[in-house]
């Protein structure tokens, strides 16, 4: 009893000891302010989120349209960004400004963790490029130890700037950098990894979230009346299931536009001889219109005996399913945070919608659901894959690869034994 009395104290402690944050300032554009001047509170907050909501969306069809590799500079971007204000409400909080080092050694840390990461994204996708340039062979080889060892300098940098009166401080500081690495690095690379197995594994994730969100508020905003969660009060079951079905219905019909493309399907691949990313193949049987029988409950329903749809609308389900049942818990996470240190927002950055990280808690989540239901019900052997890493293969490695594959060929009675080559 002691011992749950102290914990207790110690709770109350931590928390009175947390300071207020200075609420972020107003950066709605003067002229939509004086344009809703005169609605209220409530109606003037409407109208600022759903016209940055259209620009966001407009914005993102834009890049959507320049190709991936835009889409991958606009996901590091938006790591970035969600990083700093993350980190400034470590500095903010803790009033750690002042500590030695630091400020540049959470960016340090930063630039290591993305050497890391993107550094493997070039070995596994980037393979014949980086055969024909000496210097890249060199990285790719040592690419790991590079990466620890960049890691090691930081680390003891750590440790030689700890300063007396400030170790837990600092260390409190330290945990927060890695914990937020975890967070918006880890995460964003799962995203980029989730866009090299097809466009539509990119973008019908993150519209079915982007989705809910809006139907959720808009459901919540003219028919919410019960309280869902404590954490974000605002938020109700009506919006909540409202979001569910609306959800599922968006992916299902997106995923069917998307579907009839080469360029959303398609894995995007690096051609070394145009020095750009293609997304050209023939599409696999996921991407190919397919005869399904109806359920007897749903014939009497819908007069349907069978239906013609894409076998990636069904997986579609599942991804819609998440999106609006579980993604919603990153945004709660993210309540949960900013309550802990009295913040409304994570930053100013978006008027009407907080800071990046605000408009992207759910997402991270939802990238590393996609990620796992990928490579656990979708992603086979990939020969081209492969084939590539074959080709970085010294010569006589590659003679061996081949005599070891003919013998086995030959065993299963595929090559006949008189074959040469």
């Amino acid at each position: 009893v002691d011992l749950e009395e102290r914990l207790h104290e110690l709770d109350l402690r931590s928390d009175s000891d947390i300071p207020d944050v200075p609420p972020p300032t107003d950066s709605t554009p003067e002229i939509l302010k004086s344009a809703l001047s005169g609605l209220s509170a409530r109606w003037k907050n409407w109208w600022i989120r759903g016209i940055l909501s259209l620009a966001m969306i407009s914005g993102f069809f834009l890049i959507i349209y320049l190709g991936s590799f835009m889409l991958m500079l606009l996901v590091l971007s938006i790591q970035v960004k969600c990083y700093h204000e993350i980190i400034t409400i470590g500095y903010r909080v803790y009033h750690s400004y002042d500590l030695p080092w630091f400020r540049s050694l959470s960016w340090y840390f930063l630039l290591c963790v993305n050497y890391f990461f993107y550094g493997e994204t070039v070995a596994d996708y980037f393979a014949t490029f980086v055969q024909r340039r000496e210097q890249l062979q060199f990285l790719i080889r040592y690419h790991r130890f590079i990466s620890f060892a960049l890691y090691l300098t930081g680390f003891c940098m750590f440790v030689l700037s700890l300063v007396k009166k400030h170790y837990r401080l600092q260390f409190y500081m330290f945990a927060w950098t890695h914990v937020t690495l975890l967070i918006t690095v880890t995460q964003s690379h799962l995203v980029i990894q989730n866009l090299f197995e097809g466009m539509i594994w990119f973008l019908v994730p993150i519209s079915s979230v982007i989705c809910n969100d809006i139907t959720a508020y808009i459901f919540g905003f003219f028919f919410g009346r019960t309280p869902l969660i404590k954490l974000s009060p605002k938020k109700t079951w009506e919006g909540f299931i409202g979001g569910f079905f609306s959800t599922v219905v968006f992916g299902f019909i997106f995923s069917y536009f998307l579907a009839q493309h080469q360029y959303f399907v398609c894995p995007v691949e690096y051609n070394s001889e145009t020095n750009r990313f293609v997304t050209e193949c023939e599409p696999s049987e996921l991407f190919q219109m397919k005869k399904y029988s109806v359920p007897p409950l749903l014939q009497a329903v819908l007069g349907w005996e069978t239906v013609n749809m894409y076998p990636f609308q069904m997986h579609s389900f599942a991804l819609s399913t998440f999106a609006s049942l579980i993604g919603p818990f990153g945004g709660f996470f993210a309540s949960g945070f900013k309550r802990a240190f009295k913040i409304k927002d994570f930053a100013d950055t978006i008027p009407g919608h907080g800071g990046i990280m605000d408009r992207f808690d759910c997402q991270y989540l939802m990238a590393t659901f996609v990620h796992v239901y990928i490579t656990s019900f979708i992603r086979g052997p990939n020969p081209s894959k492969l084939l590539k890493q074959l080709l970085i293969l010294q010569p006589e490695q590659q003679l061996s690869v081949y005599k070891t594959l003919k013998s086995h060929l030959v065993e299963k009675g595929i090559l006949q034994p008189s074959l040469r080559g």
